[in-house]
């Protein structure tokens, strides 16, 4: 096998169009000969180019609606014959077989299809058979055949085949091969994970995850980390299809914070109030609720000014000239909203190192899915943490029941808890966070390192007494014994919101009792590892 081969024939057969017409005229000025299939082969014509049909080559016409096509011996013949095997040669000559030594073939757009929410039966016609197939065997054979599958290699394509007078070099065969495979094996999982879904079932056999590279990395959580961003298409609005304003290059961390921070901020409806959320390593460390962001900023800020540094904030509404004013009273890392006025942009634009992001509206935060971690020698899979609670879902377990204002409290700090890591405790008073603990291995520090957090804030602000005293508190389990509630209540809190379902309810009602707290039982827990 030598290095470099020519490209004297190629197979183009596309659903995507884009830069098609450009890259079959610069074949055939090289002298390639173009064999196409369908509306890939008019395209061509259409632009004045010479082109035969698959048919011709196949000596089958295209049949079942365009199902049979391409599934023939004189197309897979000529994509996996090895050149410098000579009984595969005679075999060639023997049955008039030519060779293709180069595939161009994007999909049938299964992913978009589904995406539009297209009945079962246009999805299952959506699917493509004969594509994947050339694929695999172009990719198989990249010794001596290439294989294209994304419009952003044409260029690379056109680029190589200038530089070595119409021939490819081997290196540039495997990579290209590498991207087919991978676009392969991201559609098939597309389709399984589609399947699966459509038929209900929570836990097939095998399970594929796939996605698209969007953005190479400077590293990972550490330097000592390579790292890459990939995309799953799903187009749920959030850091994965914001628009960046300005600022140098989101970081690994960046990126999970900001998604946390966004998706924490969605579960607030901006049709009833503006709300911001502050994210510093994926917890939060402030959010409100108020008339205005600004206002909603400012009480999120107040929780915990010292994490709230190199912070990420998230707004639920478009972001104005006044909250991006006050932003920008301290080092922020990303600022996303559903939106941003060009004032607003003017004044972050003075900020050089502020990333702005951008989106379309905000994720749906009862909206289904999965998430996936890996273990070793394996991953996990479990449905997305969509749970939600109510008023009326709320059951009163204390003789003393929570006021309205204390309800809204209550579930306001319900959400909050759903966001941060276990063991969660959160306190709020006036719809606005004024401590939390997160990821301690005990709830009782949790409850403790919260209020300790609420203190040192008090003295920040010239209070007389922390802002815990008449505060709500949730807790994102249930509490094991009484000692975790009992410190919430030391701290101020005057109601609680948990989960129950330990084996010490009875005794952890009647510690509230006794404290004169009001406690409901959601029925539901918020565990985030």
């Amino acid at each position: 096998m030598t290095d470099l081969y020519p490209v004297r024939r190629a197979l183009l057969s596309v659903s995507d169009k884009t830069g098609l017409i450009d890259l079959g005229r610069a074949l055939a000025a090289r002298g390639v000969e173009l064999i196409s299939t369908g509306g890939t082969a008019r395209a061509l014509r259409d632009a004045g180019l010479e082109v035969r049909d698959v048919a011709e080559v196949t000596g089958f016409p295209e049949m079942m609606d365009g199902r049979v096509k391409t599934l023939h011996p004189m197309v897979h013949g000529g994509l996996l014959a090895l050149r410098d095997d000579p009984s595969h040669v005679a075999a060639m000559e023997t049955h008039l077989i030519s060779p293709i030594d180069l595939l161009v073939v994007n999909l049938y757009p299964f992913e978009e299809t589904v995406a539009k929410g297209a009945d079962y039966a246009t999805c299952i016609e959506n699917i493509d058979i004969g594509g994947p197939a050339m694929i695999r065997a172009a990719s198989k054979n990249h010794a001596f055949v290439n294989v294209v599958v994304d419009v952003e290699d044409y260029d690379r394509l056109l680029a190589e085949l200038e530089a070595n007078d119409g021939q490819t070099t081997y290196g540039f065969r495997q990579n290209l091969a590498l991207t087919a495979y991978s676009r392969t094996a991201a559609y098939d999982a597309a389709v399984s994970a589609w399947m699966a879904a459509a038929l209900e079932e929570g836990a097939p056999r095998r399970r594929a995850f796939a996605g698209t590279l969007a953005q190479t990395l400077r590293y990972g959580e550490n330097p000592h980390q390579n790292a890459a961003f990939y995309v799953d298409g799903s187009n749920r609005p959030g850091v994965a299809t914001a628009v960046q304003h300005q600022g140098k290059e989101l970081s690994y961390n960046n990126i999970n914070d900001t998604d946390a921070a966004f998706e924490l901020v969605a579960e607030f409806d901006p049709e009833d109030t503006a709300a911001c959320a502050i994210i510093k390593h994926a917890n939060p460390c402030g959010v409100a609720k108020g008339a205005t962001l600004i206002e909603a900023y400012k009480s999120a800020f107040d929780c915990d000014r010292t994490s709230a540094f190199g912070g990420i904030v998230a707004l639920n509404k478009p972001l104005d000239a006044e909250t991006a004013e006050e932003i920008t009273g301290i080092f922020t890392e990303v600022v996303i909203a559903p939106g941003a006025s060009d004032e607003a942009k003017g004044i972050f634009a003075a900020k050089k190192n502020l990333r702005l992001l951008t989106t379309d509206g905000l994720p749906d935060a009862r909206a289904g899915g999965l998430t996936f971690r890996q273990v070793a020698g394996g991953f996990l899979v479990q449905d997305k943490d969509n749970g939600f609670v109510g008023m009326d879902d709320l059951k009163v377990v204390t003789k003393l029941a929570p006021t309205e204002e204390q309800m809204r409290d209550l579930l306001f700090a319900w959400k909050v808890a759903k966001h941060v890591k276990s063991n969660a405790i959160v306190y709020v008073r006036d719809q606005a966070t004024v401590g939390v603990g997160a990821g301690q291995m005990s709830r009782v520090d949790s409850a403790l390192i919260a209020a300790k957090k609420a203190e040192r804030m008090a003295e920040t602000l010239g209070l007389a007494k922390p802002l815990t005293i008449g505060s709500a508190v949730a807790s994102d389990a249930f509490f094991p014994f009484p000692d975790g509630l009992l410190e919430a209540a030391a701290a101020g809190a005057t109601c609680v919101i948990q989960p129950g379902g330990s084996m010490r309810d009875a005794e952890v009602i009647a510690a509230a009792d006794e404290a004169g707290l009001a406690m409901v039982f959601t029925g539901m827990r918020h565990f985030r590892h």
